[in-house]
């Protein structure tokens, strides 16, 4: 065989694995969205799922939508007000957004990226009615929480800069606690639960156990810019502050109902907080 012949075989073997590893490339990236799943990232709610007919519920959201000075965008993660909003709707709720400021609430872009966009954030992208509301969003301030069977801080990194920091938002939680509302969040929404007060006058959330974003996962993730820790900022008001952990707590799930409080840990908990908060408002199975 000439150099010229063996030479061109070479070639054709590159090519022909080339092109395998193309495949295999291109099956790996289509399969990942899966695997990232089974891993724990926004797993497919299995559990009970229930009815609050005549319900009404308030989800309440950031308006911040960046990280630090000019960083990079952030807001609401999408999964935390669409899955809870999807999960109420199909309750039989009447369901409201809110936010500190009222307006547009900032969905951080991360959130609709496919590796970790949920049904429930595709069925967003085409319900010009939510879409509507989150565009429009009804201020805090102009709200009567005590309206609201249930009352639901969405979280996202956003959260961090706004909801830990409203008197307004905190004294509204108050209200809906002392009419005995349904009170709840996940992920860095726990943050508005900060100022909120009990009968007392104590910290709400003093004594009573929940859940949100560990000091790990911010650890993790490379986002302690955010001026507010849920994991930190919970126990310093005497929160009996509990979490599971996994290889990255990104993708650990953990959901704590104490009474009326109802708290997941992350992003993966919005549709078992939401049909837990629709039970402890008197909600019947389906």
């Amino acid at each position: 065989m000439t150099k010229k012949n063996t030479s061109t075989i070479a070639k054709k073997r590159l090519t022909v694995l080339a092109g395998v590893a193309l495949v295999f490339t291109a099956l790996a990236v289509l399969a990942l969205p899966g695997i990232l799943r089974r891993l724990g990232l926004h797993p497919e709610f299995e559990g009970q799922r229930y009815l609050l007919p005549a319900g009404k519920a308030l989800i309440i959201c950031t308006n911040h939508d960046r990280l630090g000075e000019g960083g990079d965008e952030t807001g609401v993660m999408a999964s935390e007000l669409t899955a809870p909003y999807y999960e109420l709707k199909e309750g039989r709720v009447a369901v409201d957004v809110a936010s500190i400021q009222g307006g547009s609430i900032p969905s951080d872009p991360q959130s609709f990226g496919r590796l970790i966009r949920t049904r429930y954030d595709e069925r967003y992208l085409e319900d010009p009615a939510l879409r509507q509301k989150v565009e429009n969003s009804l201020r805090v301030d102009d709200v009567d929480f005590t309206a609201y069977d249930i009352i639901f801080l969405a979280g996202g990194w956003g959260a961090a800069y706004d909801l830990g920091q409203s008197a307004v938002l905190g004294q509204k939680i108050s209200e809906a606690w002392a009419a005995g509302k349904v009170i709840g969040g996940i992920c860095h929404g726990p943050l508005g639960l900060l100022q909120a007060k009990d009968a007392g006058g104590e910290p709400l959330v003093k004594g009573r156990s929940l859940t949100a974003v560990t000091d790990k996962q911010v650890e993790e993730l490379g986002i302690s810019i955010t001026p507010m820790h849920p994991e930190r900022e919970l126990r310093a008001v005497s929160a009996e502050f509990e979490s599971a952990t996994a290889f990255r707590d990104f993708f650990a799930h953990h959901v704590v109902v104490d009474g009326r409080l109802i708290t997941g840990q992350n992003q993966n908990a919005g549709a078992e907080v939401a049909n837990l908060m629709m039970k402890a408002a008197g909600g019947t199975r389906r």
